[in-house]
This record gives structure tokens, sequence and C-alpha cells, in this order.
């Protein structure tokens, strides 16, 4: 049987500027700007019997960067330091709480992106949303995809970031990288989507933010 084929395969530094085809496809699969989702998370349906009846998700927001590249755009991932008391050790995207200062969960992600991993907003550009994401912690999440500048440096906090890398958007997209553990969580299995990138492991809540552009990107075609 015939793989496949990944979706699409932004290539080169044309994504930043202009009317590029897989720009503008990129921009009709979110959700704009001005008009964030205000819907529960996707996968709410995933985490049923998982949350208390009567949870109050913690607003959150995180940065889905892509970083053009001469070889592809690549997307900018950080490995969490392992003592922190929730989700050490894993792969995420930068990000955290909305915080009451913040004026929305765009200002939200660029600054905790700054906070994280020392990359300003000026160096940032935001595209739009994807959907709102639930997480077995409680959080309400809502992913914002930009452009990072590929010039920046990265300067992590190491209190929270142990190491800052890059994955290609290409390998991301590809449904053959991505496969599904069974884990048991409260005495009963739950089913969590996973990458297996040399010397990483994206996975659970991470996983599923990418997941859910490649739908998003696959109903644009």
């Amino acid at each position: 049987m015939t793989a496949p084929a990944p979706t699409p395969a932004f290539m080169g530094a044309d994504f930043l500027d202009g009317d590029s085809r897989e720009r503008t496809r990129l921009l009709a699969a979110l959700h704009p700007l001005d008009a964030a989702p205000e819907s529960d998370g996707w996968n709410l349906d995933d985490l049923t019997g998982l949350l208390p009846d009567d949870a109050s998700h913690a607003q959150a927001a995180v940065l889905v960067g892509l970083v053009p590249r001469a070889d592809g755009v690549q997307v900018l991932l950080t490995r969490r330091t392992d003592g922190l008391r929730q989700h050490g050790g894993q792969v995420s995207f930068p990000g955290g709480r909305i915080e009451p200062g913040d004026a929305d969960a765009v200002a939200a992600a660029l600054r905790e992106t700054e906070e994280e991993i020392g990359v300003p907003a000026a160096l940032i550009a935001p595209l739009g949303f994807l959907d709102p994401l639930v997480t077995i912690t409680g959080f309400r999440v809502l992913p914002l995809v930009a452009v990072i500048d590929p010039a920046y440096v990265a300067r992590p906090d190491p209190n929270e970031v142990a190491e800052v890398f890059e994955v290609p958007l290409a390998f991301l997209l590809d449904p053959d990288n991505l496969t599904t553990r069974t884990l048991e969580y409260k005495g009963r299995a739950r089913h969590v989507l996973e990458y297996r990138y040399p010397s990483q492991r994206i996975w659970g809540a991470t996983a599923s933010m990418l997941l859910n552009l490649r739908q998003r990107l696959e109903t644009t075609r």
C-alpha cells in the first residue's frame, strides 16, 4: 500500500512574506486573530470520566512557532526542566496561564514565550489560532500559530526550559509519524498520541495540537 503524502512541504523563506500558496492555505486553516474560538476543548470526549463534572478550566495559551528555513519550515519546541511540578521533562510549546494583566491570549502566548525562551514579540508574527484543547491537568489551552524570525536566538530560562529545538513541519504533518499509545490513568485505559523524533518524545497535549493543525490544513485542500 502506498503511504499518503505529507501535507504539504512548506518550503523556503517565502513563507514569511506575500501570498505564497503555503501561507494562504495555512491562514485559511486557522481561526482569525480577531475571532479567537470560544468553544470548549475539541478533545473533551477523550477525557470523559477523567475530569471532575464541575471542572472549571484555567485559561492558557501556547505559541506554535513556525520557523522558515532554507530546507523547509520548522516547528519550535521546548523540553521542560525535569524538576517542574507539572509536565517536567516533557516536550511542549512555549506558553502558560493567561494572567489578569494579559490583554488577550495573543499577549499571553507572546509574554510566556519571551519569559521561557527569551524570544521577544518583535521577532514573532502571529497568524491565527488552532482549536482550544483541554488538558488532563485542567487547562483550556488556546494555541496561537505564528511565524518566528529565523534569526532568533533562544535564551531559555533554566528554571523552566531544559532545551529549545526545532522539528520539520513536514515530519509532523506526515500521518505515518504519529502513533497512539495506551496508558493507564485513574484505573482506566487512556489513549495518547505520540511522535517519535530522534532523541525526543513528542506526546500528549503537544501531539494533539499538532494533529489538530494537520486536520485543519486537510480541510483547506
